[in-house]
């Protein structure tokens, strides 16, 4: 991913909602079942809420009773970074926006097939783009 985006904590601030910046900047959670896209199935892509880089499809949007969007696969494997993440007494894979850096949750490997992963994803960090 080219044009990597770099900006103060004060232009995020002024940029995004006080959840979208506390899951995409500080690392946080939004509480299960709470997020707007949990139970979002129209058509389209799931962009980036910090910068709009397409992120997710929704043909691979599946229902995981997480409480959290997930899917398994991405719209391109360069678009998202991945670090290890051993907050919370467990080890995890933490996956991120490469472009700018916004968290956006964690990717597990215990999706559906074709892939086998389930990327769930803080609704708080992402914007929604309709096919229609």
């Amino acid at each position: 991913m080219s044009d990597k985006i770099n900006k103060t904590d004060e232009e995020w601030r002024e940029q995004l909602t006080e959840e979208q910046y506390h899951v995409t900047r500080k690392h946080g959670t939004e509480r299960a079942f709470s997020g707007r896209l949990d139970k979002h199935y129209d058509a389209g892509t799931y962009l980036c809420i910090c910068c709009a880089t397409p992120l997710f499809s929704s043909e691979t949007k599946f229902d995981s009773g997480s409480g959290w969007p997930s899917f398994f696969a991405l719209v391109e494997e360069a678009n998202i970074g991945k670090t290890v993440d051993e907050s919370f007494f467990m080890r995890r894979t933490e996956v991120h926006c490469d472009r700018c850096d916004a968290h956006l949750g964690h990717v597990f490997p215990d999706g559906p097939q074709p892939t086998g992963l389930r990327y769930c994803i803080n609704s708080a960090a992402l914007d929604f783009v309709s096919d229609e």
